[in-house]
């Protein structure tokens, strides 16, 4: 690299608040990447080691980061709690909970409630089945919303634009998964018909998906899902799905996405 590229790209960093910077070293941790080192950090953030090393022992001071024994860091327990605090977590989350566990009760089955977040399915929470199914899903991960039930479920019901936007950009994550726009598109259409969806180890080998969704009144606010080894039983689960969803949806009738009053 020119000197002058090189300094380019410093003038281009110096650019960057220091809000930006400690969000970005934060933004460095992901599910694939949950301990780092400092100059992995450093790399992931796109920050000069000194910087990431000074901005590392202010977030540590706060708690939003720790530093282990083995030298590497994690988030810090500070961070999660001011996590659970988000409206999304404290309203649907907790009004669903409990049909949550007697879906998972009656089917056994890994149980996923996700709602939207732009292009992809955030998931709220989660139950773990019995089955030996391959499940990459945890509580605050986000999945594309083409290749998952509780994805295709909400993508059905996305502004016309969010759909414009994932079907321009389809990606395959196994030979099942569907890139074919025309295809995607068709199952949306049966979603808002039928109002299911279903996958078919288009996300993960091995893994199957039911969802359904829920809805606050007529708008669909989030989706109902469940993950098996195979779709044999799809009518079944379907309709212990619905009844939940719909338990779901008269406890969050009165109140918004949020937990507030309307």
């Amino acid at each position: 690299m020119s000197g002058r590229n090189v300094e380019a790209v410093g003038s281009v960093a110096s650019t960057r608040s220091v809000t930006a910077r400690a969000l970005s070293i934060l933004a460095a941790f992901d599910t694939r990447h949950r301990a780092l080192t400092l100059s992995e950090l450093a790399r992931r953030a796109d920050l000069p080691v000194a910087t990431t090393h000074r901005l590392l022992g202010e977030l540590a001071a706060w708690g939003a980061v720790k530093r282990r024994d083995s030298g590497d860091y994690v988030i810090g327990r500070r961070l999660w709690s001011v996590g659970l605090l988000a409206p999304v977590e404290t309203g649907l989350r907790e009004l669903a909970s409990p049909f949550l566990h007697d879906l998972y009760g009656a089917t056994r089955a890994t149980v996923h409630l996700a709602v939207r977040d732009g292009t992809q399915a955030l998931y709220l929470d989660r139950l773990a089945g019995h089955a030996s199914v391959p499940v990459i899903s945890e509580i605050g991960v986000r999945l594309p919303l083409s290749t998952t039930g509780v994805g295709k479920v909400l993508l059905a019901h996305a502004p016309p634009e969010v759909r414009t936007e994932v079907l321009a950009h389809l990606r395959r994550h196994t030979p099942y998964t569907i890139t074919q726009p025309g295809l995607l598109q068709r199952q949306l259409d049966r979603v808002l018909e039928e109002d299911i969806a279903t996958t078919t180890e288009e996300m993960t080998l091995g893994a199957c998906s039911i969802a359904v969704p829920i809805r606050r009144g007529t708008e669909v606010v989030a989706s109902l899902g469940v993950v098996v080894p195979n779709l044999q039983q799809q009518a079944q689960l379907a309709s212990a799905m619905q009844v939940s969803a719909r338990s779901i949806g008269r406890a969050l009738s009165p109140l918004s996405v949020n937990g507030n009053p309307t």
